[in-house]
């Protein structure tokens, strides 16, 4: 059909995309990077905040068995320290977080910032938009990956669950730290193995999502022709540049004929204006060359200043066939045209 999109988006089409900021994006590759990030600085920062709450309960502790009064001032010190702590064990958390989702958005966006993406759209509260959104191949596809992370999620749990529950019996045996130490390296391994599941699913989800986002992009054959249009221009405009600009061409070597040496013509379809200096070039110069009108006109600029007109059918053809305006003759013209410069000088007196 005329208006179907079967092209692929052009190089434009995607440049106009990403700086509204529809990007190529998987949510899922970001969750992935914070959920197991997240959980690797947790453990690596488990000592430090372990001794941090365990220094701030030990403290209070012995104001209870010293029997302190509880003050106005105690009161406050307690709730300054406890801000304190939780901040020193949740800042690194909530920092390698935030720096994980950034970076692993970044990595699959470039370096990208839009302020179109923070204006309000208000198409987005029709509820026939709304309607046509919840029955979309997306949020058919979203549902179905939400049915298989939570199946996922169950059968992991009850897995792992299974297997450390014979082991719980054991921690009564342990001291307070070595207990802690172990359940948090359980919760630790259990995360991680969600994570690697979830890893998986990310990697299927970032080709739907490219499979998606290429499918939004395509254009129709009529979009490429308006956007080559616009690329490239009207070409009623173009016409009149390229009109206006062979004006101006032609006005700039007509300016150049007065400084001609010699025109040679081909009495009405051809003429080319000559013009040698034995210090600047090695050979003459074709400063003009016209057909028809042109020719004609650049014949009476000839005869307006007193430049010497030779007629010589097959080599002023030759000449305006083969050579560019302001370049020098190729060498097969030498010998004719030394012959005409020579006849010219001698009329002219310059030899």
């Amino acid at each position: 059909m005329p208006g179907e999109r079967t092209e692929k988006a052009t190089p434009k089409r995607r440049r106009d995309e990403r700086k509204k900021g529809n990007v190529l994006q998987s949510k899922d590759i970001v969750t992935v990077f914070t959920l197991i990030g997240g959980f690797y600085a947790l453990k690596l920062t488990f000592m430090s905040s372990y001794s941090a709450l365990k220094g701030c309960m030990l403290k209070y502790f012995s104001y209870m068995q010293n029997k302190a009064e509880l003050s106005q001032d105690l009161i406050r010190e307690m709730a300054f320290d406890s801000v304190l702590v939780a901040a020193r064990i949740i800042a690194p958390l909530m920092a390698c977080i935030v720096f994980l989702s950034i970076a692993a958005t970044v990595f699959q966006t470039k370096p990208l910032f839009v302020l179109d993406s923070l204006k309000p759209k208000f198409n987005r509260l029709s509820p026939l938009q709304g309607f046509k959104k919840i029955f979309s191949v997306r949020s058919i596809v979203e549902v179905l990956k939400g049915i298989i992370k939570i199946s996922i999620l169950f059968y992991l749990l009850y897995d792992f669950i299974g297997k450390q529950i014979i082991e719980l019996p054991k921690l009564f045996t342990l001291e307070i730290p070595a207990a802690c130490g172990y359940m948090f390296q359980t919760v630790f391994n259990m995360a991680l193995r969600i994570g690697m599941a979830f890893a998986v699913i990310s990697v299927f989800d970032f080709f739907y999502q490219r499979w998606e986002y290429e499918r939004q992009l395509k254009m129709s054959k009529q979009e490429i022709k308006e956007e080559y249009k616009q690329l490239e221009g009207d070409p009623q405009v173009k016409g009149k540049i390229k009109e206006l600009q062979r004006k101006m061409a032609m006005s700039r070597m007509m300016q150049q004929v007065p400084d001609a040496d010699v025109v040679i013509r081909n009495p009405t379809h051809f003429a080319v204006a000559l013009h040698y200096d034995p210090e600047k070039h090695v050979a003459p110069i074709l400063l003009a060359k016209g057909q028809d009108e042109m020719a004609l006109r650049i014949v009476r600029v000839a005869e307006e200043n007193e430049i010497f007109i030779v007629e010589n059918k097959p080599l002023a053809r030759a000449i305006y066939a083969t050579t560019d305006l302001n370049q020098q003759l190729p060498p097969e013209f030498y010998g004719a045209v030394a012959e005409i410069l020579v006849h010219v000088y001698r009329i002219n007196n310059k030899i």
